[in-house]
């Protein structure tokens, strides 16, 4: 597993190089406390890094999603639709949010590994 983090609490996996999975981090799901909506975007839209790509409430917030990367998505998280709570269970795994064809890996390369994520989010 591949992974690197945004500042604005999401998480990329570009695993399998066909398309780079995004969830939100363990930070973001504890900030936002239980998960009860989520709103996916459409597959087939494409994002500039850094647009909001969806939104994620909880019974506490509402919070957007921003894309870390640019990219088309490809794929969305059906069970998550169904299930937002896996954000909160298993927010690295089953509780990803979509997967997105990249077209800039060096924008990956740019994102934080899970040490500095660590640090960046002790103070967020």
């Amino acid at each position: 597993m591949t992974v690197k983090f945004s500042k604005d609490h999401e998480w990329v996996d570009i695993a399998d190089h066909q398309a780079a999975t995004v969830g939100i981090t363990l930070h973001a799901q504890d900030a936002l406390g239980d998960v009860v909506f989520v709103d996916l975007p459409a597959v087939g839209t494409t994002f500039t890094q850094g647009d909001v790509a969806g939104v994620v409430e909880s019974v506490k917030a509402a919070a957007d999603v921003y894309m870390p990367i640019t990219g088309e998505v490809v794929e969305v998280n059906e069970a998550l639709r169904a299930d937002p709570s896996l954000a909160n269970s298993d927010p690295m795994g089953a509780g990803w949010f979509f997967k997105v064809r990249v077209t800039d890996l060096t924008q990956f390369d740019a994102l934080m590994d899970e040490p500095a994520y660590a640090d960046f989010a002790k103070n967020a």
